[in-house]
C-alpha cells in the first residue's frame, strides 16, 4: 500500500513539473492546420510570363522579409518585457533558421553548353582561389568533412560561373562543383556539372568525362550513355599518364558494358 502511495505521489509531482515546464508556450496560439492561409483562386499568381529566376528571387525577398519580421517582433517584446511572446517569436525564428532552404537555381543548367573558356579574369581568379581554399578547409576524409564549408565553396564556384561566363576558370569551377555535388549524392546535378566542364573546355585538365561516365554507370544506371562517355574519356583524358588508373577502370567497364549490350541484342 505504501508503495502505491509513493508511486502516486511521484506521478503527481512529475505531472506538476511537466505542467510548469510547458506553461506559457503558446500552444493555444498556434495557427490550426485548417486555418493556415492558403492561396485561393483569386490569390494565385500568374506565371505565364514569369521565369523561374523571377519566382526564386521573389521567394528569397519574402523569406528575408519573414525573418526580419520575426526579428522585429522579438526586439519589440524584449523592449516591452513581454517574455512570453518573446519566447514564441524566438522559437519561430529558430524554426526558420533550422528548416532546410534550397538554392533552386542550378547555375550549370542556366549557363548554356556552348560557353567557351577565353580569358583570365582577375576577379574570377580570386573567386576561384577563395572557393578552393574553402573546399580544402572542408577536409579530405569523407566522414569528417565540414559540409557547411563545402556548401560555401560550392556557392563560390557557382558565383564564378554566373558572374564570369567567359573566364578560363569556368571549366575548373564546374568540375570542382561536380565533385561536391557527387559527395552530397546529388548525382544528376553532378553529372550536369561534369558535362559542362568538358563542354566548356574540351581539353580540360580534369577527369570530367571519366567522372561523368562513372556517375552514369554506377549511380544513375544509364549504361548506354555511360559506355559512350567512357569511350570518349579513354580517347581524350586517357592520354594523360596521371589518369592511367581512370583509363584502366574505364577500359574494364567498356568491355563489361559491351558484353551486356551484346547479350541484350
Amino acid at each position: 500500500m505504501a508503495r502505491l502511495v509513493c508511486t502516486g505521489v511521484v506521478i503527481v509531482l512529475l505531472s506538476v513539473s511537466v505542467g510548469c515546464q510547458n506553461a506559457d508556450k503558446g500552444q493555444g496560439q498556434l495557427i490550426p492546420q485548417s486555418d493556415r492561409p492558403t492561396l485561393g483562386p483569386g490569390s494565385v499568381i500568374s506565371i505565364a510570363d514569369t521565369s523561374e529566376a523571377d519566382i526564386v528571387e521573389q521567394m528569397a525577398v519574402n523569406r528575408q522579409a519573414y525573418r526580419q519580421g520575426l526579428e522585429l517582433l522579438a526586439g519589440y517584446y524584449m523592449r516591452t518585457g513581454n517574455n512570453m511572446k518573446l519566447e514564441w517569436a524566438r522559437k519561430e525564428l529558430d524554426g526558420l533558421n533550422t528548416m532546410p532552404k534550397y538554392n533552386y537555381i542550378i547555375e550549370a543548367n542556366v549557363a548554356p553548353a556552348n560557353l567557351k573558356v577565353s580569358a583570365s579574369i582577375p576577379e574570377a581568379d580570386d573567386i576561384y582561389y577563395d572557393a578552393l581554399q574553402l573546399d580544402k578547409q572542408a577536409g579530405t576524409l569523407p566522414l569528417l568533412k565540414n559540409e557547411n564549408q563545402l556548401r560555401l565553396a560550392l556557392s563560390k564556384y557557382n558565383d564564378l560561373i554566373r558572374k564570369h561566363p567567359s573566364s578560363d576558370k569556368i571549366d575548373d569551377s564546374a568540375y570542382k562543383a561536380g565533385v561536391i555535388y557527387e559527395y552530397f549524392k546529388d548525382y544528376s546535378i553532378a553529372l550536369l556539372y561534369y558535362k559542362r566542364a568538358y563542354q566548356w573546355d574540351p581539353e580540360t585538365i580534369h577527369p570530367a568525362r571519366f567522372r561523368a561516365a562513372r556517375v552514369l554507370d554506377k549511380n544513375l544506371h544509364r549504361y548506354s550513355e555511360a559506355l559512350q562517355i567512357y569511350q570518349q574519356a579513354v580517347a581524350t583524358e586517357g592520354q594523360y599518364e596521371k589518369y592511367r588508373e581512370w583509363k584502366e577502370y574505364a577500359e574494364k567497364r567498356i568491355r563489361e558494358l559491351q558484353k551486356i549490350d551484346e547479350g541484350e541484342n
